[in-house]
């Protein structure tokens, strides 16, 4: 991994993945994936965690930002279809913790 031979790692002890549901994105099938693309490296043995991100919405109508259900991005202030979506959508890098020589 480039990020822990760019900090002079020994190891890398811990992964995190913050994944929304309208990512497509699968969180088990992208633990398996990690585990199987990370064999004979440096994040061999590193514990790999997903955590899920909610789905908001900014409403044009009314301006809120509201948490929704995947299949209904409708506001929850006011009701309104105009909505535009603020999260929900996104596979991020949240986390990589090291273990140095030292």
């Amino acid at each position: 991994m480039a990020i822990a031979k760019a900090h002079n790692a020994v190891k890398v002890v811990r992964i995190i993945v913050r994944i929304g549901p309208l990512s497509g994105t699968e969180p088990k099938l992208l633990e398996n994936a990690f585990s199987i693309s990370c064999a004979g490296t440096l994040a061999e043995e590193a514990e790999f965690l997903t955590e899920a991100m909610p789905v908001r919405v900014f409403c044009n109508g009314c301006g809120s930002e509201s948490e929704t259900a995947i299949n209904q991005l409708i506001c929850k202030s006011c009701g309104g279809h105009e909505t535009k979506l603020l999260s929900g959508d996104e596979l991020i890098l949240a986390r990589v913790e090291l273990e140095n020589a030292d």
